[in-house]
């Protein structure tokens, strides 16, 4: 079963004092099995965002233990800042990461908000999918009048918190804390000071927008007269059009942009009342779901940015908005000049920046993964203010390879040359297959730089990211391969003195030889999946490199043999007569079909060879 691992992505109220920051992440560190990943200071915010994962049990403990701590050393009384904040503990946000569940999260949410109320007597909220009720998903909302409006919004009724007093605490204030997928907190830079350039900026791009307005709005919006509404005068907020009542209005929303009124107007916080919405501003949307964003001005970087949180980045990734943000700047004469990650940011989320600006030039997206992230950080200015380092910044980075992995070519070569059964033949298998994928992807990454080759730019992509893939994955099964031959060992060495020691050792083998045997039967189907790339490319790959191809057909199908091998001597110790028989057939299948198509392979490659001679 898999693990379940939670993100926990607290805010506290204090970016300046680094002995109360590092009093607060001391409380973290000193919980089994959470991981601390990323303590991110803001001095003109005076706000840290501090990251860390682990089970959801040690995550639900620390992120107590945090905001315990962070009531006894920050005082909101003597608290300012450029970000907006209502506690000590501004929010306490809790996210599945692996194997847990949002309605894990929410449990999670709920557990610590109860003990921060009842244990801490701080007033508490819960928002996004922990929220009780539907307004209070959004944060904004929760945070109106931040920390000097909690003492009015305390005496309503409709604020009751979900846990703690309804009673002002004034060394505390009130703290937020929910469940949430990913949020990527993250700066647009601009090579001005003007925080109002900033906004007029985000507020285009963010899913909320701005008042409409006319006039003087080129290349300021916000220097044209706001749109309002009034008595017979409804005017439409995505186009020109004007309405004389509002239900006339809501046909037009319907009819035209296939919008609901009611929900547009519930969006923004209106009323669906002609007489509510007498002389309020009429609201247009901006451009981007999921997508919150305000502009500031950072003493300390001496510029203006956009900052932004995007709250679902597999809808509205960062660098589509990046990509607007620089056109929408141009216009108005200024520079998107870099970008700033605060905390972390998926792989995913980077790994689709970087393949998006490789494609956008005409490159192969089909490169190793640090090759692809440093394209990203370079095209969106992430060193600009801050060094970016891909270790700290990213989450959910891929294993690294075993330690024979890693080993240099030639201690690779002296490891298997000793005297010990392991490395063997099943991690030959595998490196040779990953030889295979690597040559084959060398030959689609080469025919896209070659100008000639264009027409076949996207199927070489393909090939070459795929490519990829089936190399990091053999790189992997090197290490496995040794791993499952030493679980048999250790089941070979397990005590035998009782009937029960001898039946528990006889299970512990037969699954280690069956494990032994899978895991190579894995690096077979990966070095033919290996061997089919090596035919694209062979065919239709720069013909110059028509020898790496067929070379890499020839490693590939090595690796297969050599993996089938590797199966084929466990079957003597597996019982399970049904299990040796399919997996027996499975590889008669797989071997059969490798021989056909190198055979097709290099008859190919050695045809073009000669193409070549005769020019």
């Amino acid at each position: 079963m898999e693990r379940k691992i939670v993100e926990c992505v607290p805010n506290f109220s204090e970016g300046r004092d680094k002995g109360k920051i590092k009093a607060i992440t001391d409380e973290i560190e000193k919980v089994s099995g959470v991981q601390l990943l990323d303590v991110d200071p803001g001095e003109a915010t005076n706000r840290t965002v501090v990251t860390f994962t682990g089970s959801p049990e040690g995550v639900s403990e620390a992120a107590f233990l945090a905001v315990k701590k962070a009531s006894e050393v920050i005082d909101m009384r003597e608290h300012y800042g450029a970000h907006a904040r209502m506690g000590a503990t501004d929010v306490c946000p809790f996210v599945p990461v692996s194997g847990a569940t949002m309605e894990d999260c929410v449990r999670i949410a709920n557990e610590v908000g109860r003990r921060i109320g009842e244990e801490l007597d701080i007033p508490v909220y819960l928002y996004e999918e922990a929220a009780t009720k539907p307004e209070w998903r959004n944060l904004a909302i929760v945070r109106s009048g931040e920390y000097e409006g909690l003492v009015e919004k305390l005496k309503d009724p409709e604020w009751k918190p979900d846990y703690g007093p309804a009673k002002f605490n004034p060394k505390t204030g009130a703290t937020v804390v929910g469940a949430r997928e990913f949020l990527i907190a993250y700066n647009i830079n601009l090579n001005t000071t003007e925080k109002k350039y900033a906004m007029d900026i985000a507020f285009e791009l963010r899913e909320k927008g701005r008042s409409k307005r006319q006039g003087n709005i080129q290349p300021f919006y916000y220097k044209g007269e706001i749109v309002r509404y009034d008595k017979g005068h409804f005017p439409c907020g995505p186009c020109d059009f004007l309405a004389g009542s509002l239900e006339e209005l809501a046909r037009h929303y319907k009819d035209e942009h296939n919008l609901d009124l009611h929900e547009v107007l519930r969006f923004h916080e209106y009323e669906y009342d002609e007489k509510w919405l007498e002389k309020k501003p009429v609201k247009v949307s901006g451009k981007y779901e999921h997508v919150k964003a305000v502009g500031w001005y950072i003493e300390e970087y001496n510029r203006a940015q956009i900052s932004i949180n995007f709250t679902n980045y597999k809808v509205t990734p960062p660098h589509i908005v990046v990509e607007e943000a620089r056109k929408l700047a141009a216009d108005k004469g200024l520079v998107v000049t870099g970008c700033e990650v605060v905390g972390l940011i998926p792989y995913n989320a980077i790994m689709m920046a970087g393949k998006y600006y490789l494609e956008k030039q005409m490159k192969s997206s089909g490169l190793p993964y640090r090759d692809v992230i440093e394209t990203a950080i370079q095209s969106l200015g992430l060193n600009e203010v801050a060094p970016f380092e891909i270790e700290k910044k990213v989450i959910g980075l891929p294993d690294e390879p075993g330690p024979i992995a890693n080993l240099s070519v030639s201690g690779l070569i002296d490891e298997v040359s000793r005297a010990s059964v392991a490395p063997g033949g099943g991690s030959i298998a595998a490196l040779s297959g990953a030889l295979g994928a690597a040559l084959s992807s060398m030959v689609a990454n080469i025919t896209i730089s070659t100008p000639e080759y264009d027409e076949v730019f996207e199927e070489m992509n393909e090939i070459a990211v795929e490519a990829q893939k089936i190399k990091d994955t053999l790189c992997a099964s090197i290490d496995q391969d040794t791993q499952a031959f030493n679980e048999v060992i250790a089941a070979l060495r397990l005590p035998k003195g009782t009937p029960e020691d001898v039946a528990f050792r006889e299970k512990a083998i037969q699954d280690g030889y069956k494990n032994a045997t899978l895991v190579p039967l894995k690096t077979a189907e990966l070095c033919y999946d290996a061997l089919k790339l090596c035919r694209i490319v062979a065919e239709t790959g720069n013909v110059n490199l028509a020898s790496d191809a067929g070379t890499g057909a020839l490693v590939a199908e090595a690796g297969l043999l050599g993996a089938g091998m590797n199966v084929l001597i466990n079957f003597p110790s597996i019982k399970d007569e049904k299990f040796v028989e399919e997996t027996r057939n499975k590889l008669k299948t797989l071997q059969f079909q490798a021989e056909e198509l190198k055979k097709q392979i290099l008859e190919n490659v050695y045809s073009r060879i000669e193409n070549l001679k005769k020019k």
